[in-house]
């Protein structure tokens, strides 16, 4: 009996050991997160850019319908309206935006932010000189590049190619990526009606509620998308998704490709869970916003999916960009309360922020 005692004694002291070890450990892994900014409700960030100078941009998510689309984040916390009082608000009189939420910097500085379309107004890529403040070119996006159910999501631009290839979320297998010759305008719409771009049927349940859009359960199809630092490889995703694809630049530029002969270049490259935004570093592993269990992962060059973070300030983390300091920057913005996703009209403000951490490997700026 008392041998019996000895045992169980120790079997829980070793329990109690490894308990306090896994949240030791949990806390000094979540030390290296750090909150860089926070936000109010007129403020609630959409996607972050970075140049490679290090100013930082976001996006203001149309989910809370603000009439500000896009603003600069300030050194010391601040924010300013982007790029001017004329362009960083609602559409009016040639200026301002519709709706942003993708935006992404080129090589050249110059700011691409994707200004989704409408029923009565086309999609446009608009880019801002970050160096001269001024604006560079505006790219029409219509149809049949777009679609009557597209949502322009997220972008990545390609400076080895010239492109940008955007996210385009639309409903069912119309979910596609287009690619746009940042030159010539020239746009095309590829890996429609594709199983690597379409929502999978699983619910995305946040807080124990599922989301829903237009009554229904959320199925959100293609939305992640990056390059690696040497702009090889193009990952992507489905937010609806549990896998993590890619394909080659040179594939996915390649004209003379059928769709299906398209379609055969694209490989698996790991697990996921359901995110908003990823990217990826120089080590080939690719960071993941997981937005149902409020945690930062990462796709090893395995395959192998790791929760990095996860931590009560993770209420719907978005967006990545790669910071001059070498830090991943991210955005954070509570969408599952939105007005959009949740009947709950109080906002908590207090969980919109940006916030950043260490990657594993060095990345490419602005990615």
């Amino acid at each position: 009996m008392i041998k019996i005692k000895k045992l169980l004694l120790i079997a829980a002291c070793s329990a109690a050991f490894l308990t306090s070890s896994v949240f030791a450990n949990t806390a000094n892994q979540n030390a290296d997160l750090k909150t860089v900014a926070k936000f109010g409700a007129q403020h609630p960030p959409g996607n972050i850019a970075i140049t490679p100078s290090g100013r930082k941009f976001l996006s203001v998510h149309g989910f809370y319908g603000q009439k500000q689309k896009i603003m600069e984040l300030l050194s010391d916390g601040t924010t300013k309206p982007y790029p001017n009082e004329e362009w960083a608000y609602a559409y009016k009189n040639g200026k301002g935006f519709y709706d942003v939420l993708g935006i992404n910097v080129s090589a050249d500085g110059v700011l691409w932010m994707l200004d989704t379309s409408g029923p009565d107004h086309a999609g446009r890529l608009i880019g801002w000189d970050t160096n001269k403040e001024q604006l560079y070119k505006i790219i029409y996006l219509a149809k049949p590049t777009i679609t009557d159910t597209s949502f322009l999501n997220d972008l990545v631009i390609d400076n080895k190619h010239g492109v940008v290839y955007i996210a385009d979320t639309a409903q069912g297998s119309q979910a596609a990526i287009i690619i746009v010759n940042l030159k010539t305008g020239e746009a095309r719409r590829v890996l429609q009606n594709s199983s690597y771009t379409t929502a999978e049927n699983i619910d995305m349940v946040i807080e124990g509620r599922t989301m829903k859009l237009g009554g229904q359960p959320a199925r959100l199809g293609v939305n992640p998308i990056t390059l690696d630092p040497s702009e090889q490889w193009l990952y992507f995703g489905s937010m609806s998704g549990t896998s993590v694809y890619r394909i080659a630049t040179s594939d996915i530029n390649n004209k003379s490709l059928s769709a299906s002969a398209l379609e055969s270049k694209v490989t698996r490259y790991g697990s996921k869970p359901m995110s908003d935004g990823i990217t990826v570093d120089g080590g080939g592993n690719v960071y993941v916003t997981d937005i149902t269990n409020g945690a930062i992962g990462v796709v090893k060059p395995s395959g192998d999916y790791e929760v990095l973070f996860k931590d009560d300030r993770l209420s719907w983390p978005d967006g990545f960009s790669y910071g001059a300091d070498h830090k991943i920057y991210f955005t954070v913005n509570d969408l599952h309360n939105s007005p959009v996703l949740s009947n709950d009209k109080t906002q908590n403000p207090n969980k919109f922020k940006v916030m950043s951490f260490t990657p594993l490997v060095k990345g490419k700026v602005g990615r």
